[in-house]
């Protein structure tokens, strides 16, 4: 049975997105139940200054409670190197840092242009390796920008290559704007297999033209292990306009599950946790199927065959 990883980004990616904050507690409460359901990874927030994202304040109190948690990778994004020093105090297990394949979503996500994001990435990478963290590199907008439209594969080979050259010890593919179809992911994935091989894993997909869970497929079938999704469906880049949704975790859960793949992840025990996200705010869009169709009536013989 194939191990697959469900990576949880909802307390990041899904929270940075809505305007109001989630209180700490529910925050710890969220990232506990998940951990409990069997969910192996979660990141629980990012290094970004508050004054950008308020949201995101409390991260270095979310990475010391969730590190008490056995078995839980704690993982945060870091928007440079000042970050990844912030992470590597806060003491994460592992840092992931956004580099934009559109040059125009860069500069207005994290004001840099290529070259100077390359050189970002090669300082977050001396300070996390000197901390002993794992540095990867998420590889944004890869398939399409809300900006430039299109983004070329060959951008995309190149700026890969040159991300773990500058110290990265993985690259992951992120759909940023909601762009992929099927088939690009596989011929993107298989494209930068070519200069990363099994330093590429992970994908970041979203689900903003209800195409998620299909390109999840698509990526499981060129070798991807590693699938990032976000609870009840959180999710966008504020600075990409219209992107919106990511995979929603209880969703891509059910499909793997079903289709025989070893998340490690009880279902029911993940849908309960919803209720305290949807306590927690209120009133916020909460999306996904599975929550309220419910399994299959064949679910447990599919999980055990």
């Amino acid at each position: 049975m194939t191990r697959i990883l469900v990576s949880e980004v909802g307390p990041r990616d899904g929270l940075q997105s809505i305007d109001r904050v989630m209180p700490l507690e529910a925050k710890k409460a969220w990232i506990a139940a998940e951990a409990a359901a069997g969910v192996r990874e979660i990141e629980v927030g990012s290094f970004v200054p508050p004054s950008l994202l308020p949201q995101m304040a409390d991260t270095t109190e979310l990475v010391a409670f969730a590190k008490t948690i056995p078995g839980l990778n704690v993982v945060a994004l870091v928007p440079n190197a000042k970050g990844a020093a912030r992470a590597v105090e806060a003491g994460v297990d592992a840092m992931s840092i956004p580099f934009s394949m559109s040059e125009t979503h860069s500069i207005k996500n994290v004001r840099k242009d290529h070259p100077a994001m390359l050189l970002e990435i090669e300082e977050a990478a001396r300070i996390a390796h000197a901390g002993g963290k794992h540095f990867a590199v998420g590889l944004a907008t890869a398939f399409g920008c809300t900006i430039e439209g299109a983004v070329p594969q060959d951008t995309v080979v190149r700026l890969a290559e040159k991300a773990l050259e500058a110290g990265a010890d993985e690259v992951g593919l992120s759909d940023t704007t909601g762009y992929a179809d099927p088939a690009q992911v596989r011929r993107l994935v298989q494209a930068v297999r070519r200069v990363a091989g099994d330093r590429l894993t992970t994908l970041h997909l979203h689900n903003t033209r209800g195409l998620g869970l299909a390109n999840a497929v698509a990526g499981l079938e060129v070798g991807i292990t590693t699938l990032d999704a976000s609870l009840g469906g959180l999710g966008g880049c504020p600075f990409a306009p219209g992107a919106s949704g990511n995979i929603v975790t209880e969703d891509l859960v059910l499909m793997l599950n079903s289709m025989g793949f070893d998340t490690g992840i009880d279902l029911e025990k993940l849908l309960e946790v919803r209720k305290i996200v949807a306590e927690a705010l209120p009133g916020e869009p909460l999306y996904g199927f599975t929550p309220d169709a419910g399994p299959m009536l064949d679910y447990a013989e599919r999980i055990a065959g």
